[in-house]
């Protein structure tokens, strides 16, 4: 498994974000247009895709959207909610009531020197949480938004979608010789199995979806839709429901 840092993902078009983590104070203005913190997971993925597969795609689609739209970059928080993994050696999971506090006090302490602040999502588990959170520090008059990525035909975990973007982004972690089919019934079918017993009911392997044949140009045909996405989204700046950004 590698070890290096998640941090800006080494590609040929690799951008260059505003990095919070290595500014001192005087760097920065006394308000700060936009932060953006990507929030992903350490969860299985799968044999063949290493645990931060989330909080690297995250950390991916924010630093192309600060350097698109000169937002800030903040280092990204690298666990959320996975109780549905936890069936699997390595996922750490905060739970939701713990993430949606941590976020709550963060957007607390952010918004004392940045004027909005946007957490981009790369983990499903999460999204109840920000909702709930977000809900709370918008209520309290801090301009806090979400966004998490929808990709119309893509599977549920561990499987094409992922393996794709991360064979783009990281082709170094992606551990080809293991990639195998998990199982491939559309969620809705799985869910009563899912809920009752987690991801480790339904698939020894934890992947849900066929990640056999997935490549490179896919990855980066799927990150350039996304962050395309994400930016439109970002200059539109028009929260919905729960303070999600579409």
């Amino acid at each position: 498994m590698g070890t290096e840092p998640v941090g800006p993902a080494d590609t040929g078009d690799r951008p260059t974000p505003a990095l919070l983590s290595v500014r001192t104070w005087t760097d920065l203005p006394e308000r700060t247009p936009l932060l953006l913190v990507p929030i992903g997971a350490t969860e299985q993925h799968g044999p063949h895709l290493p645990l931060d597969t989330d909080t690297r795609i995250a950390v991916a689609l924010a630093e192309r959207a600060a350097a698109r739209c000169d937002a800030l970059l903040a280092p990204p928080i690298a666990y959320g909610a996975s109780g549905e993994h936890e069936g699997f050696a390595g996922t750490i999971s905060l739970g939701n009531e713990a993430l949606v506090r941590l976020v709550i006090e963060y957007g607390r302490s952010a918004h004392r020197w940045a004027a909005r602040l946007l957490l981009v999502n790369g983990h499903g588990g999460n999204v109840s949480a920000l909702a709930a959170a977000v809900t709370r520090l918008r209520e309290e008059g801090r301009d806090t938004a979400w966004w998490t990525p929808v990709i119309a035909a893509g599977d549920a975990h561990a499987g094409r979608t992922e393996t794709a973007m991360m064979a783009h982004l990281h082709p170094e972690l992606v551990r080809t010789e293991r990639i195998a089919p998990g199982r491939t019934e559309p969620l809705d079918q799985l869910w009563p199995e899912l809920r009752a017993g987690g991801v480790s009911a339904v698939s020894d392997s934890g992947v849900l979806g066929d990640p056999v044949g997935a490549g490179p140009e896919e990855g980066a045909r799927l990150v350039a839709e996304l962050t395309a996405g994400l930016c439109a989204a970002i200059d539109t700046w028009s929260p919905g429901t729960h303070g999600r950004l579409t």
